[in-house]
């Protein structure tokens, strides 16, 4: 297995400010996802899984108790990721792609 500091190759997921907000997000992944690792780097928080990262409006609702609108309420929290990121108003996923 390849590691890029620290982190396997294959992991992908979003970078999030950290915030009450991001923190529900990283929840929501952590119930959703297996193998989840977060590193807290104080101002943002990296969140890795293994091959594919799935996130739900549905869940990320349940933790917030509130509505959230993906893409834009999530846009807006992200300022990065790692993957090849696919969104709908529904669902959000990063996955690792084989390069050809």
């Amino acid at each position: 297995m390849t590691e890029q500091r620290g982190e396997s190759a294959d992991c992908v997921g979003p970078v999030l400010e950290a915030n009450e907000t991001s923190r529900a997000l990283v929840a929501a992944i952590i119930k959703t996802n297996s193998a989840v690792v977060v590193h807290d780097r104080g101002s943002y928080l990296r969140v890795l899984v293994p091959r594919r990262c799935v996130l739900s409006r549905a869940a990320i609702e349940a933790e917030l108790g509130r509505a959230f609108h993906l893409p834009g309420d999530l846009e807006s929290l992200m300022p990065s990721y790692k993957g090849t990121v696919r969104m709908t108003g529904d669902e959000v996923s990063w996955s690792w792609k084989v390069p050809s």
